[in-house]
């Protein structure tokens, strides 16, 4: 089925026109920079709440800056929907990266954003020479784009985590078995 001139669907079986109701997207994945802060803030309000502050790995975020050149945006249009930070941690001797938040705009959900956004912070980790990407989430969604659990309650957050949730892309050899101690900001 291909649309007529006036952008109309017609079928050749039937007289009758099928009008269908086109959306274009104009999405770009852009590296953050401070001036995407106040759009950032707006949308982990949105998606996390008031909550999100008393999180283990925001803790761990309080300690120090994250790495703006592993920090993305997406924007629709010209408008921030998406982003994802990564911060630098120390993960028992592990120099890695800690992901999140990684927040999408409720308008925008389920349309593979937060997943491509995930996929470009890991690839730039690695390409900079990060250990591994940790995070807090769920195994069903970040499965699929490569992590794998951390031994159960191998690191130690700065308060309460389930350690089921704890996630790791391992970059460099024996990850897996450095991934014991504590995990803090690191320089």
């Amino acid at each position: 089925m291909l649309p007529n001139a006036q952008g109309v669907f017609e079928t050749h079986q039937s007289v009758h026109p099928v009008s269908v109701i086109m959306y274009k997207h104009d999405l770009v994945y852009l590296t953050e920079d401070a001036s995407h802060d106040a759009a950032i803030e707006h949308i982990n309000e949105e998606a996390f709440g008031p909550g999100r502050f008393t999180r283990a790995a925001a803790r761990i975020r309080e300690q120090g800056p994250h790495d703006l050149s592993l920090s993305f945006i997406c924007t629709d249009n010209g408008e921030t929907i998406a982003s994802v930070r990564m911060t630098p941690v120390l993960a028992g001797t592990v120099k890695g990266h800690l992901l999140g938040p990684l927040a999408v705009r409720p308008s925008h959900k389920n349309k593979g954003i937060g997943r491509e956004l995930v996929r470009i912070a890991v690839e730039a980790a690695r390409r900079k020479g990060s250990e591994a990407v940790i995070l807090v989430g769920d195994p069903p969604y970040y499965g699929p784009l490569g992590f794998e659990k951390v031994a159960y309650n191998a690191l130690s957050f700065p308060g309460p985590v389930d350690p089921r949730r704890v996630l790791v892309v391992p970059i460099a050899e024996g990850v897996h078995e450095r991934l014991k101690g504590t995990i803090a900001w690191r320089e």
